[in-house]
């Protein structure tokens, strides 16, 4: 990503695993916020949140969702 690029992500949280309600099974496959401060070190980070919310987003993703948002800028 060139410097001033913004990636913006949302993903599950481990507690993910506890609602069943879409998102990979295994945990080493969901995001913390300290993993994603990890990978992103040296960008800057403009929202870093989790959050929980319900989605609707056919029939592998419908219910309760444990989420994480990730918008940062390259530097």
């Amino acid at each position: 990503m060139k410097p001033g690029g913004l990636p913006l992500m949302q993903g599950y949280t481990p507690k993910q695993v506890e609602y069943r309600t879409g998102g990979p099974s295994a945990v080493e496959n969901l995001y913390t916020a300290e993993l994603l401060r990890a990978e992103f070190a040296g960008w800057e980070i403009l929202e870093l949140r989790e959050h929980e919310d319900v989605l609707a987003e056919g029939a592998g993703h419908k219910g309760r969702s444990a989420l994480i948002d990730l918008v940062a800028r390259k530097i």
